[in-house]
């Protein structure tokens, strides 16, 4: 018996391959078992394969969507909310008195981010519930890699959006920028198609995208109870995300 121990959580990545491995025994060695005992032999095959399917036995496809609508729900929201609302201040005039005031950058960012980081909390917070109670989605554990994650991918698409409103001149651009960049991060996240199914530059442009280190973080937490120690490198992108995006967002305000 062989043992093969398959990461289920994407069904749609997995099934191909658990496939080919069930076909294994009876092609591996057609080439080998020849003479009077290849009638035997193709009967009863030399090995056989046993696969485990982790995190998902059962190959349920909500387990792995749902958990990845976090993302996307949290990307189509806060960035667009913020980019709208910081661009609608600009066409009316009223960001022109805030920057006559000694208000530093940061101090506007902050007041104008605050009210949307609950807003991302509380959609967090009903996408959660109703992956559990409506989908029963397994939540294994990792919370506090999870909310980590969570905090930092709502602040660094918040700095998106305000990033975004600094550059657009109408609300009509600033809306034109964010679906630039939400549709990227549905198709190249990993959330529609299998991430490694994917070309190499199409791989190599989503591992630029913020979702898709969130998505793993949260599948990772809740399907398969990693913590901060397991998914530290994704922690360590969206770090590096907020860092960015904050700083870029600041120099372009100061103007």
């Amino acid at each position: 018996q062989m043992l093969v121990e398959v990461d289920a959580t994407d069904p749609s990545a997995t099934g191909a391959a658990v496939a080919a491995l069930a076909a294994l025994p009876t092609q591996a060695l057609a080439h080998d078992m020849k003479g009077a005992l290849a009638p035997k032999a193709a009967a009863t095959p030399p090995f056989e394969v046993v696969v485990h399917r982790r995190y998902n036995p059962e190959a349920v496809t909500s387990y792995n969507i749902v958990p990845g609508l976090l993302g996307v729900i949290l990307s189509m929201t806060l960035v667009m909310m913020t980019a709208l609302s910081v661009t609608r201040e600009a066409e009316r005039g009223t960001m022109e008195s805030l920057l006559a005031t000694p208000v530093e950058p940061i101090e506007v960012m902050v007041g104008k981010l605050a009210p949307y980081v609950v807003v991302g909390l509380t959609q967090t917070a009903i996408i959660l519930l109703l992956a559990r109670f409506l989908f029963d989605v397994p939540m294994i554990g990792g919370w506090l890699g999870l909310s980590l994650g969570v905090s930092l991918f709502i602040i660094g698409s918040l700095a998106l959006g305000f990033l975004m409103s600094t550059v657009a001149k109408t609300q009509l651009q600033a809306m034109q920028m964010s679906v630039f960049y939400i549709l990227p991060s549905i198709l190249l996240s990993g959330f529609m198609f299998p991430f490694r199914g994917m070309p190499a530059w199409a791989q190599a442009l989503g591992e630029i995208v913020p979702v898709t280190h969130f998505l793993r973080v949260v599948r990772g937490a809740l399907l398969k109870g990693q913590g901060i120690e397991d998914m530290w490198r994704e922690l360590l992108a969206l770090v590096a995300f907020v860092c960015v995006v904050t700083a870029l967002a600041m120099a372009r305000y100061r103007r």
